[in-house]
């Protein structure tokens, strides 16, 4: 019998549900986040899709078979065409212009986690390096469909993070999550028990790292003081 991407997050389950349910997510689900979080936040996440774009670039270099280049393609051009033009364009709603996205220092946590994943690709396969992307692709979509899931979540006009919240649980979006997370299965299927515990740790670790995201925006850390 195969594992399967559920596998992975019952293989580090406090670890999932502390960052699915972070207080980061619960307080931007209740409207209650402080703005200056939601900005550190938003400005590092662009730094975020920058290195995003580059995993995907090297998943490309990674893809044994035309269909997973092509895929890695597909991925690379939503991000670099489509994706950062749209966060800049959120940011700017937020009152943070594109040559100060441009300028930024990244804090520890976009350091910690980023290039954890492209090492991780480096040295590993092309399932490496998707299970340790899979915290952010497919993590977000299920925090979309959580906040939804909550009698505390405010939505429409009533909340100022709403635009975040649809962004998320929108069709283009959860549709890819549904697509890696086949893509994943398939993979999953075949590998042995020792195989499986070494990606195992792999999400753990990624997991972990999404959590400190988290945490550095709710506590602003690293934030740039002179922004």
């Amino acid at each position: 019998m195969g594992y399967c991407f559920t596998d992975l997050t019952t293989a580090c389950h406090n670890d999932w549900r502390a960052y699915i349910e972070h207080d980061f997510v619960r307080q931007l689900g209740s409207a209650t986040l402080p703005e200056a979080s939601f900005r550190h936040y938003l400005k590092q996440d662009y730094l975020f899709l920058i290195h995003f774009a580059r995993a995907y670039a090297l998943a490309a270099y990674k893809s044994p078979t035309l269909a997973d280049l092509r895929q890695a393609h597909e991925g690379l051009k939503a991000i670099v065409d489509v994706e950062l033009g749209l966060h800049v364009g959120f940011c700017q709603a937020w009152g943070i212009s594109e040559q100060e996205l441009e300028a930024l220092p990244e804090a520890r946590a976009t350091l910690a986690y980023t290039r954890y994943v492209l090492d991780t690709g480096n040295r590993g396969d092309l399932l490496d390096l998707h299970v340790a992307l899979a915290p952010c692709l497919v993590g977000y979509g299920e925090i979309a469909n959580w906040l939804n899931a909550q009698p505390s979540t405010l939505r429409g006009t009533q909340n100022p993070f709403d635009a975040w919240i649809a962004m998320y649980e929108g069709e283009e979006f959860q549709a890819a999550m549904q697509s890696e997370l086949e893509w994943l299965n398939t993979r999953l299927a075949d590998v042995t028990p020792a195989r499986f515990a070494e990606l195992a740790k792999i999400f753990r670790d990624a997991t972990r790292l999404e959590i400190d995201f988290w945490q550095m925006g709710l506590a602003l850390i690293d934030q740039d003081l002179t922004a």
